[in-house]
């Protein structure tokens, strides 16, 4: 395969991604994703987070690879390599599912029954247009991927809740379709429908965050990151009582 060209980035562009830097190390850099910031095959004029890793290039070398994706609206932990035996290692791990992913989430309305639990129920693509969307489906359905989660609630009012999530698995949106099919979906994911206003709250964005990830290092050991709520997410669980 052809390695990415070079793509040149404003100080802005280059200030601004280097501001989302969680933790860097030798094999390893580590970012806090915003929403609004697609991380890979984005759309129009602006560049995912993909293309601003040439913030972090050095002069003749690649650009660090992402190990995982976040969904745009998502915000929260992503995690690339900054070598090809890291990314190797990493990519690996990913897929023999050695990676931990910690997710916080706000849905409506009110806690979930039971208030902690798992979500074993496959999903399928379904294309409609230039959109992509996953349904749940039997598990013998020709195009069913297996798809599981893990929820709790951490703390919940009669309008909302705020759960603590662990996909076992990774599939596309797998957390948003499968908090819809227990009935408390995401708020603010119309797409799956999610309320944009809550307790008289309008809804900013996608109320999903990454907010810890552990995987192995690819030097040895484990290692856990972790990404505090944004301003907008962390607003909307003090403004409904979740805090």
């Amino acid at each position: 395969m052809k390695p990415a060209s070079p793509i040149q980035l404003s100080r802005d562009e280059v200030e601004f991604v280097r501001g989302l830097v969680l933790y860097e190390d030798a094999d390893i850099l580590a970012l806090n994703k915003p929403a609004g910031l697609s991380s890979q095959g984005g759309r129009g004029q602006v560049h995912t987070l993909d293309e601003l890793l040439w913030a972090f290039a050095r002069p003749g070398k690649a650009r660090p690879r992402l190990i995982h994706r976040l969904d745009r609206d998502t915000s929260g932990v992503i995690l690339t390599a900054k070598t090809k035996p890291a990314a190797s290692f990493l990519g690996k791990a990913l897929m023999k599912r050695r990676f931990s992913k910690t997710y916080l989430a706000i849905v409506t309305p009110g806690a979930p029954e039971p208030k902690g639990g798992r979500i074993d129920q496959a999903l399928r693509r379904d294309e409609q247009g230039r959109e992509a969307y996953m349904r749940p489906c039997a598990p013998d359905h020709p195009d069913a991927e297996t798809a599981v989660s893990r929820y709790r609630t951490l703390k919940h009012t009669d309008v909302a809740a705020l759960l603590e999530l662990d996909p076992e698995t990774g599939r596309m949106h797998q957390l948003r379709v499968h908090l819809a099919h227990i009935g408390r979906p995401i708020a603010g994911d119309p797409r799956y429908g999610g309320a944009l206003v809550v307790g008289g709250h309008p809804v900013p964005r996608l109320m999903l965050h990454a907010t810890a990830l552990k995987f192995p290092h690819p030097a040895g050991g484990e290692k856990r990151l972790e990404a505090p709520p944004p301003a907008d997410f962390a607003g909307l669980v003090t403004a409904l009582g979740l805090d």
